[in-house]
């Protein structure tokens, strides 16, 4: 009875240890999740009060610099942020400052000049990227270029003040270049889209464009329609005509309307209505 009333006490103890052990295991394992969560609470704060010191510097000076930043914070965990959020303000001021030349990339070149780079772009497609080297020593003067020869480059420079609003000049050479991009891709959905108009001619600037289509009837017809692009700083048409074995056709009312589009549409749309609408085949 004595021997099992031990046996009994020390499995009792055993229970009662286990149960201590256990409990501390626990309580560890708390007080160890509280100083972890604490650490991090700190270090939050710690950001918090650093973010606010550098929006103030930032606020004040309106020019950051990373070593500024880097003394701040030098060997801190937030130093990266703090960099990323100087590098955000480097950036933002580039960006007004690209806001404020028009919109032009400008790098400096070997010697007294700069590169101004022109991006042309056409519903939302970016297309080619002109560039012009810039001499500025004693008057300002065009290096070199990879403007096309069709471009009417010196006329411009000639015509326009480059010496005093060289803005002016460079948002005159943006809508001709856009301009050409934007009649260029016209000439290429026309071809890519529409099969049953055939392209007849087009010159490299094309501002000239001679479309032959089919007009439907209880005699269907061919046509030749003449887009002329006279304003080269626009995407459309400036006069539009037909011609055809029915002469009548080119004093029709239909046809008066479906003018009225092609001078009003871009081309390759203006295609699609009319083919919708029957005008064309």
């Amino acid at each position: 009875m004595l021997e099992m009333k031990a046996n009994h006490l020390a499995v009792k103890q055993q229970e009662v240890w286990q149960v201590k052990v256990g409990r501390e295991e626990q309580l560890n394992a708390t007080l160890q999740a509280l100083i972890i969560k604490r650490d991090q609470l700190k270090a939050e704060l710690k950001a918090n009060t650093s973010l606010q010191n550098l929006r103030t510097l930032l606020d004040k000076t309106n020019a950051p610099c990373e070593r500024d930043v880097e003394d701040m914070e030098n060997g801190s965990e937030n130093s990266q942020t703090l960099l990323l959020m100087a590098r955000h303000t480097q950036l933002k001021d580039l960006l007004h400052a690209h806001h404020l030349i028009g919109g032009y990339n400008v790098l400096l070149t070997k010697g007294k000049g700069v590169c101004v780079s022109i991006a042309t772009a056409y519903e939302g497609l970016y297309l080619e990227t002109y560039n012009l080297e810039i001499n500025l020593q004693c008057k300002i003067r065009i290096s070199r270029h990879n403007i096309p020869p069709f471009i009417p480059l010196e006329t411009m420079v000639k015509q326009g003040n480059m010496q005093t609003d060289i803005r002016a000049f460079l948002d005159t050479l943006s809508q001709y270049l856009n301009a050409y991009v934007g009649r260029r891709q016209q000439l290429h959905l026309v071809k890519e889209i529409h099969n049953s108009v055939q392209v007849m001619e087009s010159n490299a600037l094309c501002t000239i464009l001679v479309l032959m289509f089919t007009v439907p009837g209880e005699k269907a017809r061919a046509a030749l329609c003449t887009l002329e692009y006279n304003d080269h700083t626009q995407c459309l048409p400036t006069r539009v005509l037909i011609e055809s074995e029915d002469t009548a056709l080119a004093s029709s009312p239909q046809w008066k309307k479906d003018q009225a589009l092609l001078l009003e549409t871009p081309v390759h749309r203006a295609l699609v209505t009319l083919k919708k609408k029957g005008s064309i085949a």
